[in-house]
Order: C-alpha cells, then sequence, then structure tokens
C-alpha cells in the first residue's frame, strides 16, 4: 500500500477467502488492542469496523516511518495494558520477543506493521483453532481517503454513491464504514453494533481508539 504523511485513509481487508476472522467478544478486544498497539504510532484512526469476516479503518496517516525501538517501546506498553486489563494484579510484565530481528531497518514502515498486527491476530486465532495457514488475504487494501471525486461504478446495476463524483469520500467513507452491520442485516442501526466506532459517535460509550474530533469534523463538513 501506498502512504503519504498527512491523508486520510480507507484500510480494509477480509480473511483469506472470505473466512471468519472474528468469533467471540475476546478475539474482538484483542484485535482492538492491536489496533491500538500497531496504528497509533503512526496516526489517528477515525473510524472502524470489525464485521465478521472483514475489517474497515479510516485512518489519518501523520508519519509513514518512525523509529523500530520506539515503535516497540509502544507495543509493549499497550501488550502490558492488555494484560493488566485482563488478568488485573497477576500481569506480567511484558519481556521483549527474543525473535525479534536484530538486523532489521532502523525504522519501521506503516505497511510492516500492519503486516505484523494481522500476522499477530492471525496466530492467536490458529493456535486457538488448531488451524495453520494466513487468515488474512495477502493484500491488504488502502484508498485515499479524501478523494472527492471517482468513476461512478455500478453494483447489482445500481449506482455506488461512494464514488459519484461530486461527493465528499472521506464523509462518505465515514458514514459507510459505520453503515456496514446494516447493510449486512445484523442491525438497524449503526449505533446498535457494539464492534464499530458508532456508538462513540453518538456518546454511548467512552472510546478512546478513535480521534473522535477529527471524525466530528468530517461527519459536520457536509
Amino acid at each position: 500500500m501506498q502512504f503519504y504523511e498527512n491523508q486520510l485513509f480507507h484500510i480494509y481487508n477480509q480473511g483469506n477467502n472470505k473466512r471468519q476472522i472474528f468469533f467471540s467478544d475476546e478475539h474482538h478486544e484483542f484485535f482492538l488492542w492491536k489496533m491500538r498497539m500497531y496504528l497509533l504510532p503512526f496516526g489517528d484512526l477515525v473510524s472502524w469496523c470489525l464485521m465478521p469476516n472483514h475489517f474497515h479503518w479510516q485512518f489519518y496517516v501523520r508519519k509513514i516511518k518512525i523509529d523500530r525501538e520506539l515503535f516497540y517501546q509502544h507495543v509493549d506498553k499497550i501488550e502490558f495494558q492488555r494484560r493488566v486489563s485482563k488478568y488485573g494484579k497477576k500481569a506480567q510484565m511484558v519481556k521483549r520477543d527474543w525473535s525479534r530481528d536484530k538486523q532489521a531497518k532502523k525504522e519501521i514502515d506503516l505497511n510492516e506493521a500492519i503486516a505484523i498486527l494481522q500476522r499477530s491476530y492471525g496466530r492467536a486465532i490458529n493456535k486457538e483453532k488448531g488451524w495453520s495457514g494466513r487468515l488474512f488475504k495477502d493484500n491488504c487494501q488502502a484508498k485515499d481517503g479524501w478523494i472527492d471525486e471517482f468513476i461512478t461504478l455500478k453494483k447489482n446495476g445500481k449506482e455506488d454513491y461512494r464514488f459519484k463524483p461530486g461527493t465528499d469520500y472521506g464523509y462518505q467513507c465515514f458514514c459507510y464504514i459505520h453503515n456496514n452491520p446494516v447493510e449486512a442485516d445484523m442491525v438497524k442501526n449503526p449505533i446498535e453494533y457494539k464492534w464499530s466506532s458508532a456508538r462513540d459517535y453518538a456518546g454511548l460509550r467512552k472510546g478512546n481508539l478513535c480521534n473522535l474530533e477529527m471524525g466530528r469534523q468530517l461527519r459536520d463538513f457536509l
């Protein structure tokens, strides 16, 4: 994926062969911790949704590359917070993984961080399920989220409003991500779905994973 700084992107991927990737509340929560670990050093989440077999992020990229050591310090800090949340006083401090490549480049980029996020989550699911192989499709996708003129596309004979010329794609993407569960007939209203940022914007949950101020500016732009 080609990222550049100070830009909003729609990032998404699905299970390999469209297989399910989330099977329980614990899986969703674990993935959200991973998002906090591996994404936030590079910028701000604006909106997100975790569907049974795919995910969507709307992410504002502030940095493409960061110092690898600082990155892993952040990862270890958040991992310890996750353990405290799950195990309480029994939580153990993070021991740095001896397998981390000492010959790796001094900096880590967002693409590599996303790949690590998916691999680490996939390994945990495979271990639990007794599976092997890749949980996610090889190629995570990203689209420039400020572009407001796309070629009109049609799906099932109907125009896809997200790509209609003259619309603001950043705002439409924000709505599209939150409406995923509605379109899938899982809920009637986006705020009814637990595993998206819609409830945070509605004030029904005190989430701090998203930059809500940025999202509200985007939402209120039109």
